[in-house]
């Protein structure tokens, strides 16, 4: 693959305890480095107005402030540095840059990861939260549509946590899909199944929220519900909100997927890419076990660098998963 890196990055400080810190970049870097094929690109920060293409100027003018000011606790969760304008601005830049490789068509081993912090996916239109400044996949989608690269974007985000940051930007629109497989009831405490979108983006956002100590196997049926709504979708670019934590050791949740089952995901969002005729892009968004994070990235590669998943245990979903992709499909009529 190639992976969008910049040393800017690693300037948001998030201080001593923080669980999103610079070290996640770091031991992700040292595990590819015994990967075969990496190769590592560079990319332009994003400027004020792409980032204000998502986001209130009223909101990027006070964030600016507040980062040339020295920052400080934005909110009990979020922090901000005087690095931190910089860096949200980089990472912007970076999942910018994976969407514009991607429809470029750059593809197969040369498919684009973004590793960029601070991660995007709960950053709303006028506010910062959950560790996020800016919403980078948001950012990216709404770059390549306002520019007329793609005329339709999805986007499916795999995090534990659910991306109200991303739902609520796209909410109204019908342009860009958000899918989201999560966590139900933790941080931020949204993405219902209800929750389809309002006016032109109605039916343009499905939710799966799958109980505390759903695996791989509810993970991989849930992608199958997900992934017959992005075919019918027909979008130009599929921008994958890769947070790893979900991982069975990730200290901050409690869902039970395995590094193999990151594999195994990920053959089948390319597989669904590749039948959609959709160009395909990646930007990383959470995961704080350091192993967990930097091995599962590690494994994205590996299955792009031509490494055939082993299979995941043959369990099935859950009664419960099942029950709610039931009801994740009618809601969607699949």
């Amino acid at each position: 693959m190639q992976f969008g890196y910049s040393e800017t990055c690693l300037d948001h400080d998030t201080g001593d305890r923080h669980p999103e810190t610079p070290d996640r970049l770091r031991a992700i870097r040292r595990q590819l480095a015994r990967r075969h094929g990496v190769e590592y690109v560079s990319a332009d920060p994003a400027s004020a107005d792409a980032v204000s293409i998502v986001h209130d100027d009223d909101y990027v003018d006070e964030l600016q402030s507040f980062c040339s000011e020295g920052g400080g606790d934005w909110d009990p969760d979020t922090v901000a540095s005087s690095g931190t304008w910089e860096a949200a601005l980089t990472s912007a830049g970076l999942a910018q840059w994976a969407a514009e490789r991607a429809l470029a068509g750059d593809d197969g081993r040369e498919t684009p990861f973004s590793l960029g912090r601070p991660p995007g996916h709960h950053a709303v239109t006028d506010d910062a939260m959950g560790f996020c400044f800016f919403n980078n996949a948001a950012v990216a989608a709404g770059t390549v549509v306002d520019r007329g690269d793609a005329d339709r974007v999805a986007i499916f985000d795999w995090d534990v946590h659910h991306g109200n940051g991303t739902q609520d930007i796209f909410y109204d629109r019908g342009d860009v899909f958000y899918a989201s497989i999560h966590e139900e009831g933790l941080f931020p405490g949204t993405g219902a199944v209800d929750d389809v979108g309002t006016g032109t983006g109605e039916g343009t956002t499905l939710n799966v929220p799958l109980r505390s100590g759903a695996g791989d196997a509810d993970y991989l049926a849930a992608f199958e519900t997900v992934a017959a709504a992005l075919d019918r979708f027909d979008p130009d670019l599929l921008v994958v909100s890769a947070g790893f934590d979900a991982h069975r050791h990730d200290p901050i949740s409690r869902l039970r997927v395995s590094t193999e089952g990151y594999a195994a995901l990920t053959d089948r969002v390319r597989e669904a890419a590749r039948e959609m005729d959709a160009a395909l892009a990646f930007v990383l968004e959470g995961g704080y076990g350091l192993d967990t994070l930097s091995e599962s990235v590690a494994t994205v590669h590996e299955t792009f660098d031509g490494r055939t998943p082993v299979a995941v245990d043959d369990d099935d979903p859950t009664d419960a998963t099942r029950d709610l992709l039931d009801r994740v499909r009618s809601t969607h009529d699949l």
